[in-house]
């Protein structure tokens, strides 16, 4: 995570949130229906209505005599002024007034104080109710004192005020026993709500869920460890890319059926993209140049292999044995993955009998493979679904079968089962040049990568190369620039087996 952190440009940063655009416009949507909805469904709507009052240091003068000293005694006498109309015994009289003016005033009633203010079962109003329904302060620091009444009902706002405007002159002079307040105009209702202020509310839960969905993002980020680059796993693992796949197509599921016979594209599918095709036609010569280099004897037989399941490589397999079979060169697919076989269903052939069955000898190899399911390609599949297949597949009779299938064929190409799942391909280390390792972009960690390396290094298996699978290109438009890399080993030349005539079948091996 360190690494990442140290080479996160901003480019990197507007790139990883433009890929993640739809996530932050769905947070940013739930952020404003979140907002509206407590706004207009949980939030009370409040009414607000104010009044001022004047405060004198000295009763006995006149407006045309106040000179600046009396002004800044008036100042300080605003702050005294607060304290005590805030007092329990004068909220009290505000209540009593209150409830006096239910019968005075046509627009109160019992009901709306009962609405607004928590009132007791003696009738009387709770002061606190009260005081959290007011908020007094100096007017711009002056020495206007103004309060002002937030509540559920525009009129009862309005009465607290003056309520409290009533109360204030004769309460203060006696408490204080200094200046006097005078009140300006009366409070009138506002109907105008103040609070939920919806339009800004909506704003802030926008904003919260866009900052929130761009926070996640990148934290994401930071501390995902999956495999989104080849030059991560040419530097990393020191394991060559013999290749980079784009995502292609989409797996179709029919209703009712299990997500293992959903289709598996090949590249002989019509809606297969072209840079998919050209992809696959440059990773076979990087396959064709990293055999060359292998030290096996069975040099043209090699098996593909994935860290865990859903990584896509039997697809690739079945891909990379089609680019083979279109240059002339006589192939065969064998399906090792005898737990969930699946190259029947990619091409479509009945799977009745096949690998299995020719490794126990109940069947002769010439009755199980299928040939040219298209020219130049022979499938053989798992066949009958065996108890042992680790066992089955590390007989010396497997590795003479193996043997002579590389003697008929310019290729031999085995799909096995995941590596870190299974030892099924590591077993036959010994009967192939190397595992062609599938990746996937997004999923695969390198976590998995070096557990699946560390496996291949225990048994002594020949890792050929790296397949990057799955790559979603940003921008959503594909430019044809690809990456392919492999060591400078490979530059040394290819070449494949000469081809061997198939009468004598697997008799060679004897």
């Amino acid at each position: 995570m360190q690494d990442k952190q140290e080479e996160l440009s901003l480019k990197d940063i507007f790139g990883l949130l433009l890929s993640k655009l739809w996530f932050i416009i769905i947070l940013t949507v739930l952020g404003l229906a979140i907002a509206f909805s407590i706004s207009k469904f949980v939030m009370p709507v409040l009414y607000r209505s104010s009044i001022s009052m004047y405060v004198k240091s000295n009763a006995n003068k006149t407006e045309s005599n106040v000179n600046l000293s009396e002004i800044n005694a008036s100042k300080s006498l605003v702050e005294t002024y607060i304290v005590v109309l805030k007092n329990p015994s004068v909220l009290k009289e505000v209540s009593n007034e209150l409830i006096n003016m239910v019968e005075e005033n046509d627009n109160l009633s019992e009901e709306k104080l009962r609405k607004c203010f928590k009132v007791t079962s003696e009738g009387t109003i709770d002061p606190n109710s009260i005081l959290s329904c007011v908020s007094m302060a100096s007017s711009n620091g002056t020495e206007v004192l103004e309060l002002k009444a937030t509540t559920k009902d525009a009129d009862v706002s309005a009465a607290l005020c003056n309520a409290y405007s009533k109360v204030a002159p004769s309460v203060l002079v006696r408490v204080v026993g200094a200046g006097s307040v005078e009140t300006i105009g009366e409070a009138e209702p506002n109907y105008s709500a103040v609070s939920p202020r919806t339009k800004m509310n909506c704003i802030i839960g926008m904003a919260g869920g866009m900052f929130l969905a761009v926070v996640i993002v990148i934290l994401a980020d930071l501390f995902d460890n999956s495999i989104k680059s080849s030059d991560d796993i040419t530097i990393k693992a020191e394991l060559p890319v013999i290749g980079e796949i784009d995502r292609f197509g989409t797996t179709k599921k029919v209703k009712g059926e299990a997500p293992s016979t959903a289709k598996r594209y090949t590249i002989l599918d019509p809606d297969t993209p072209f840079y998919v095709n050209e992809s696959y036609k440059a990773m076979r010569t990087n396959i064709r140049f990293a055999l060359a280099a292998s030290t096996s004897r069975n040099k043209n037989v090699f098996a593909v292999a994935s860290a865990n399941p859903s990584e896509g490589k039997s697809t690739t397999a079945a891909n990379i044995a089609i680019t083979l079979a279109q240059m002339d060169c006589k192939v065969l697919l064998v399906d090792a993955d005898l737990r969930k076989p699946v190259q029947h269903r990619i091409f479509k052939e009945n799977n009745k009998k096949g690998l299995t069955n020719v490794l126990v000898q109940e069947e002769i190899y010439e009755d199980c493979v299928k040939r040219d399911v298209i020219p130049n390609l022979d499938l053989l599949t798992t066949g009958t679904k065996p108890p042992n297949p680790s066992e089955l597949l590390a007989s010396d009779y497997t590795a003479d079968v193996l043997s002579a299938m590389s003697k008929l064929y310019d290729y031999v190409i085995i799909d096995t089962p995941p590596v870190n799942i299974v030892s099924d391909a590591m077993v036959i280390s010994r009967s192939i040049a190397g595992v062609l390792l599938v990746l996937k972009y997004g999923s695969t960690t390198f976590e998995d990568l070096k557990e699946a390396t560390r496996r291949a290094e225990l048994s002594n298996t020949n890792i050929i190369g790296c397949v990057l699978n799955g790559i979603k290109r940003s921008g959503g438009v594909h430019s044809y620039s690809y990456k392919y890399k492999y060591k400078s080993y490979y530059s040394s030349g290819y070449g494949s087996s000469p081809k061997k005539s198939r009468n004598d079948a697997l008799t060679e091996r004897d």
